[in-house]
């Protein structure tokens, strides 16, 4: 029986697939058929979904939830109450066209759970044969640092005071003073790190670390059922002995292409990234650690000399936007063991 259905594609009329919440979600849907096709209809429906998936199937009742952000459907082929259409030879095209909502969350894939938006297709023979088919695309919700708390472009400090050993037996304090050189950041750009550890202890100290760190909450039914904790890029310094000092001097912690801070709009997956500086004593004492939380963002900070303006456009949708040609849904460390 020859094939009559030769092709059956979802096109985007924006080819990188990436769109922004407010923007038009345009394309066709072709169909090239061998011969004349009897069809009931072309249906055609757009899914955007928040899911978390974080137990057994024995548990899912606990740690399964999900939520809707688009479920638009529409025929563009056929009526109700109208009879079947036969479709000749060769190629159609059914254009479709839809406003994305605002306030969309942006594209996320993570071990427990995911953000994802879709399209399906699905084409109807009166012989009751149906053909599917579906096109992801991908939904990137900005955030401009720049419309932010003004204290994020400043730099961010913490200090700490720390008693090791034991007082009769030679203990003593350990001082360390961490600073950022700000509290926001988008991927690309680097963390910069200055540290100053000075130990007035009889401890050594084994070595100092810092690392940026990025944590995946999962919720299901308000409660918190999983998290993902990983860290992102590390730097480490050696020894400290008793008496000495070490000082960093901006060392710098690179950022790769990530999801911002939070998921605005997802009330199902929350993300987060600090940066930890860990002290780390070589006896059996316990280790130190800062933690200095920092926001994630997709526009960074504009210096005043390349401001036209002090305000931010109306529209962030600008034609001379740019991003990063890996986009930041691919997380390659999904397969590795988490950090303990």
């Amino acid at each position: 029986m020859p094939r009559k259905l030769l092709k059956f594609l979802i096109i985007f009329d924006n080819t990188s697939l990436l769109y922004f919440p407010g923007q038009f979600l345009s394309g066709r849907v072709l169909l090239e058929l061998q011969d004349d096709t009897p069809a009931l209809g072309l249906h055609f429906h757009v899914v955007g979904e928040g899911v978390v998936r974080a137990g057994s199937a024995r548990q899912e009742r606990g740690t399964y939830d999900k939520e809707n952000y688009i479920d638009f459907r529409m025929r563009l082929l056929g009526d109700v109450d109208q009879g079947p259409t036969v479709l000749s030879p060769g190629i159609h095209s059914f254009p479709f066209k839809l406003g994305l909502p605002m306030g969309l969350p942006s594209t996320f894939l993570g071990r427990f759970g995911w953000i994802q938006y879709y399209c399906k297709a699905a084409l109807r023979e009166t012989n009751g044969l149906i053909h599917k088919n579906h096109q992801v695309f991908i939904v990137m919700n900005p955030i401009d640092l720049n419309m932010e708390k003004p204290i994020l472009a400043q730099p961010f400090t913490c200090e700490v005071e720390h008693k090791m050993g034991v007082a009769c037996v030679g203990g003593g304090l350990v001082k360390c003073r961490v600073a950022l050189d700000r509290g926001g950041y988008v991927p690309g750009e680097s963390v910069l790190v200055t540290a100053f550890i000075s130990n007035h202890s009889n401890v050594t100290i084994k070595r100092t670390k810092a690392s940026l760190t990025e944590t995946v909450e999962y919720l299901a039914r308000g409660k918190v059922v999983q998290t993902e904790k990983r860290a992102l890029a590390v730097l480490v310094r050696g020894k400290i002995r008793p008496g000495g000092k070490d000082e960093w001097q901006n060392d710098s912690l690179y950022v790769p292409p990530l999801p911002p801070t939070n998921l605005h709009g997802c009330h199902l997956i929350r993300i987060a990234y600090d940066v930890f500086f860990v002290i780390e004593p070589k006896s059996l004492e316990k280790e130190i650690k800062l933690q200095l939380p920092i926001l994630l963002g997709t526009y960074p900070f504009r210096s005043a000399a390349n401001d036209i303006s002090n305000t931010w456009p109306d529209s962030v949708l600008k034609p001379d936007t740019h991003y990063p040609s890996s986009l930041p849904i691919f997380r390659p460390w999904l397969n590795d063991k988490p950090e303990n």
